[in-house]
């Protein structure tokens, strides 16, 4: 472990595992905060995910245990929370990564995919929010951690109108909980991820850039996307999210904080 800025702290990760193989930033979080001391729940919608998630950090010497939960569901997640709490006894962080998407515009995107895409990425929010926020109430402090995207903020050259607008949401509803709950102990925040290498996009929007699906020429169209010339890492992700779950962090909330390699500072 390699510091203990976290330690004796209960971190709960939303969408803890991968879709597919690779480091998944739910993952990278989860490495990265048992490094600097917390216990994780790594809670997946597949036991298998968030199992996988678990044995790795296990094998880096860090405190972890595998949680099943559908996200958008409010029985599932507070049976999954109720678990957490019996094996744990606190909850001091939450970060809410959980996220689907759907390439397409009104004309391609279906009322159904609309729906499950709002359940997943931010009706989830208001779901953990209900379930943690007292508990962190009663503890007096907390730190809640969203997960947006800079598809929340810029067109980025493709329709991906559901995600887009969900991840826009995101920052606002984190915005909210932040002024609500700041004299409460608790803080509140949001990273917004710029083009960032996971298995995602893979499953997700690789045809956009290459009809075939061809990773390495759809890697090589993000990266020349990016001032700084490549997408971003999962690390990079998650050391951010283990500054703002940390003390280190004790006077930020109520804000964005967007990691990007300066892609939404570009003019065209």
């Amino acid at each position: 472990m390699a510091d203990s800025r976290l330690k004796d702290k209960v971190a709960l990760i939303l969408g803890a595992g991968t879709s597919a193989p690779g480091m998944s930033i739910g993952k990278a979080c989860s490495l990265a905060m048992a490094r600097a001391g917390a216990k994780v729940a790594a809670l997946d919608l597949k036991i298998d995910a968030a199992n996988e998630t678990v044995a790795e950090v296990t094998a880096q010497g860090g405190v972890a245990k595998a949680y099943a939960a559908d996200v958008g569901s409010m029985d599932e997640m507070r049976f999954a929370v109720d678990a957490v709490m019996q094996d744990w006894g606190r909850i001091d962080i939450l970060q809410i990564n959980a996220g689907i998407g759907k390439v397409g515009g009104p004309e391609e995107t279906t009322l159904d995919d609309w729906q499950r895409i709002q359940k997943v990425n931010l009706e989830s929010i208001l779901i953990a929010s209900k379930l943690v926020c007292p508990i962190m109430v009663e503890q007096g402090s907390g730190s809640i951690i969203g997960v947006s995207s800079v598809a929340g903020m810029r067109y980025l050259g493709y329709p991906h109108l559901a995600y887009s607008v969900t991840k826009a949401g995101v920052i606002h509803f984190i915005k909210m909980l932040a002024l609500q709950y700041a004299s409460q102990g608790i803080r509140a925040n949001t990273i917004v991820p710029g083009l960032i290498d996971t298995p995602r996009i893979q499953k997700n929007v690789s045809k956009v850039f290459d009809s075939t699906g061809n990773m390495e020429k759809t890697r090589a169209a993000r990266d020349k996307q990016v001032p700084m010339g490549r997408m971003g890492t999962p690390w990079e992700i998650a050391s951010v999210a283990t500054f703002l779950a940390s003390d280190d962090a004790s006077y930020i909330t109520g804000t964005e904080l967007v990691v990007d390699g300066g892609l939404t500072g570009k003019f065209v």
